[in-house]
């Protein structure tokens, strides 16, 4: 393994102005081998913009970028991959058709002869290296498809190191990843850090920056407030820098919860857990947050119970009324709802207008005679734009011109604007800053105490616990445990989750 040259880079007085926009202002930042610094801020803050000056894809308006001593007024993207500037996405840019080694070398492939063919040896022979590097499990010819997130994560990882990176940027890279795949990452980022390699680190898990990095930079509204050194960087210290105030404490008492369950599922089976039955009863006024390790279930139970995913038996009762969901339709008509976990795939129409998201999935309340009132849509996506503080200033606009968090609760205000009974999160805050957390926290519970039935899945640990009611934990499609408000730990919740049995306090 060659020695990585040390980086000294510098970003000084760094300004980008959109028209009628400034992304960022003045903003200065330095990055030292060996370094991880951790770049918070919540959406819009200028985070992803300054990150595509790095990255060569934009350029400054005003600023100087510093590398090795060499003043530049921008990269390009050779310019940056030739510094050794490197990224992982938070959307994993991988190939699942080909083999780890073809992603890896894709579009560097290396040939051999005077007819230039691919050298598959070659690349597997150069791959192998760099994903023992990254504590990779898997082989260089392993099918991409065969890979799990957290091992595409290590592939991206991989594919940085082959381009001999002396900086990554890694943006959101646990979003999807469990607990222990996560303490993965982090033992490859303090290898990198080890080698000299330096890290940038995005994420709204704060718990993880606390853990990883050497200093936290917190932009605000494309200024740079300040920077958090290693003794400096809490949980409370990140939060209040980046948002300007304190964060009142997740957990909010329900003001009524009945005794009688709003939902009831019994010996419901899933397609990929045949012979794992799983019963259990959400209560009107309830936040049952649901836990669990990734491929236990979990989400394939709430879209069958949805109607969307396929069920082999069992038994949905709302309100002591039996459901039979042959479709998302029949879940609709009896009040149970569903927030899914991959919003932008599942949960919007990301080219269509705001109010068209809001009012779909209830068209024939806006239709008459066979025509849609446009009107009375927009008077409805308008009232729920104002009560869920939707940040737009036009319902007409497309979807996708808005902050994730934004789209969560577009996706929420589609179903407010109907009747609730039970709504299901599917992972309510993936990819979604601080302060949007904490407003769909506050919705959530301001659901619960209307009645309605709150079932929250979540593979955020602090999440679990810090909203929750109550706990249910599965593996392997069956219910493991379940856990009250004064049992809530980390180490029960866990334990649940690899089938272990608490003992009795």
């Amino acid at each position: 393994m060659s020695a990585v040259q040390r980086l000294d880079l510098r970003l000084e007085g760094v300004t980008k102005v959109y028209p009628g926009v400034v992304a960022l202002n003045d903003v200065s930042l330095q990055i030292k081998a060996g370094e991880v610094v951790g770049l918070l801020g919540e959406n819009g803050a200028g985070k992803s913009t300054l990150m595509k000056i790095l990255g060569g894809l934009i350029a400054p308006t005003s600023g100087r970028i510093i590398l090795d001593g060499q003043e530049h007024c921008r990269f390009d993207v050779q310019q940056s991959q030739q510094a050794g500037i490197a990224f992982v996405h938070q959307e994993l840019n991988v190939f699942d058709n080909m083999d780890v080694a073809a992603n890896i070398f894709l579009g560097r492939e290396k040939v051999r002869g005077p007819l230039r063919l691919t050298d598959r040896k070659r690349m597997n022979e150069l791959a192998q290296p760099l994903l023992d590097r990254v504590g990779a499990q898997f082989h260089s010819d392993t099918p991409v498809s065969t890979l799990s997130l957290a091992e595409c994560q290590l592939l991206e990882i991989a594919k940085a190191l082959s381009m001999n990176a002396r900086l990554v940027i890694m943006d959101e890279p646990t979003s999807s990843l469990t607990l222990s795949e996560t303490n993965m990452l982090l033992k490859v980022i303090a290898d990198l850090k080890a080698e000299g390699i330096a890290v940038v680190y995005i994420s709204h898990r704060l718990s993880e920056v606390e853990e990883c990095v050497d200093r936290a930079v917190v932009l605000r509204d494309g200024h740079n407030v300040g920077t958090l050194e290693r003794e400096d960087v809490t949980h409370d210290a990140m939060i209040h820098m980046m948002i300007g105030r304190d964060l009142k404490a997740l957990y909010t008492p329900p003001t009524q919860m009945s005794s009688k369950p709003i939902l009831s599922v019994r010996n419901f089976c899933i397609k990929s857990k045949p012979d794992r039955p799983a019963s259990f009863d959400l209560m009107a006024g309830e936040i049952l947050g649901v836990a669990g390790l990734i491929g236990a279930g979990r989400t394939e139970l709430a879209e069958a119970i949805f109607g969307v995913g396929q069920k082999l038996g069992g038994e949905v009762l709302i309100d002591g009324e039996h459901l039979n969901t042959k479709s998302p339709a029949d879940a609709i008509t009896a009040g149970l709802y569903l927030v899914p976990e991959d919003r932008k795939r599942a949960g919007l129409i990301l080219d269509f207008p705001t109010v068209e998201n809001i009012t779909m999935a209830n068209l024939p309340a806006f239709t008459s005679h066979g025509l849609v009132s446009q009107k009375r849509q927009i008077e409805v996506a308008e009232v729920q734009r104002s009560s869920l503080a939707i940040k737009t200033h036009d319902v007409c606009r497309a979807a996708n011109e808005m902050s994730g968090g934004n789209q969560q609760k577009v996706v929420l205000a589609k179903w407010l604007s109907m009747d609730p009974k039970v709504i299901i999160f599917d992972e309510p805050t993936r990819g979604i800053d601080v302060g949007a957390k904490a407003e769909i926290y506050s919705l959530m519970r301001s659901l619960a105490d209307r009645g309605v039935g709150v079932m929250m899945i979540s593979s955020d640990m602090e999440e679990v616990i810090g909203v929750s009611d109550r706990i249910v934990v599965m593996k392997d499609g069956v219910i493991t445990g379940e856990l009250p408000r004064l049992k809530f730990s980390e180490s029960n919740v866990l334990n649940l989750a690899v089938g272990r049995v608490l003992e009795e306090a």
